[in-house]
């Protein structure tokens, strides 16, 4: 089994990821349960410029919800919160109360906002996600904002809530994520564009259950699990395959399933 916690649709900026693209791509690579969250509720360009025609939170959450809704046993919605320009409000609260069986965590990106995890204007979500029990997934790496120390500082100031490290640091060698893992217990990593070697060091050091599997899928295409845009082997086909006959098979399913499952309370048949 395979449970994918780091999976996109929406079409701005350069992304182009369709609904369609996610359940061909789990359908053909095996993917048993993929949790989704919207990247039209992107606040900032890559270059942190605002991006011109803005999609509200409540909209982007509202078209995660309808594919949860079509696919509820394969497909866990993530609402995308615009930490900038936008506070929770009635109407999101009233769409998590009205699916709250679809939705599994909230999720963060320091980089397309420009604000930490850490900064105060976060308490409201975070008083969302206590009261409805839901882990935090937040991008970690590309400024300071989206630095791996400020989610860290997040889950010690939060115990009771469980955060996810998406990327562990993107563009690094990931060391910094690594060692902060095994200083807070509600922290977490995933493996989306995290080279195997690095996820063998954290696993090494901290063991398998603070590592859940997370690819990015489809941002490179449809085929995203097979190749990247240019054509060459994906990443994740060393997941799926090296990697598997390196580490033990209790550590592979603790990693590519069992942890999510435990995490985010997904049930599999």
């Amino acid at each position: 089994m395979i449970i994918d916690t780091h999976v996109h649709i929406g079409s701005i900026m350069d992304f182009q990821m369709s609904c369609d693209d996610v359940l061909y791509s789990m359908e053909r690579y095996g993917i048993d349960f993929s949790l989704v969250s919207n990247v039209e509720a992107a606040e900032l360009d890559h270059l942190g410029r605002p991006i011109p025609v803005q999609v509200s939170q409540n909209d982007a959450f509202r078209k995660t919800l309808a594919l949860a809704q079509q696919y509820p046993e394969r497909i866990g919605a993530l609402p995308w919160m615009k930490l900038r320009s936008e506070k929770p409000d009635r109407e999101f609260i009233r769409l998590l109360e009205q699916n709250r069986a679809l939705v599994y965590g909230i999720k963060l990106h320091p980089f397309h906002s420009r604000v930490a995890p850490d900064d105060p204007s976060l308490e409201a979500i975070y008083e969302i996600a206590r009261a409805y029990q839901l882990p935090i997934v937040s991008h970690t790496g590309g400024c300071e904002e989206a630095r791996s120390v400020h989610l860290y500082r997040a889950a010690k100031a939060h115990p009771d809530l469980s955060f996810v490290m998406v990327h562990m640091d993107l563009g690094t060698d990931h060391q910094e994520a690594i060692s902060l893992l095994g200083e807070a217990e509600n922290l977490y990593g995933d493996t989306t564009w995290v080279s195997v070697s690095a996820t063998l060091s954290a696993v090494k050091r901290w063991g398998s259950g603070k590592i859940l599997f997370g690819s990015d899928s489809p941002i490179d295409g449809a085929d995203t699990y097979l190749h990247n845009k240019t054509g060459d082997r994906s990443l994740y086909q060393e997941y799926f395959n090296e990697f598997r006959a390196i580490v033990s098979p209790e550590d592979y399913d603790n990693i590519m399933y069992r942890n999510a499952a435990r995490l985010f309370g997904i049930r599999l048949s």
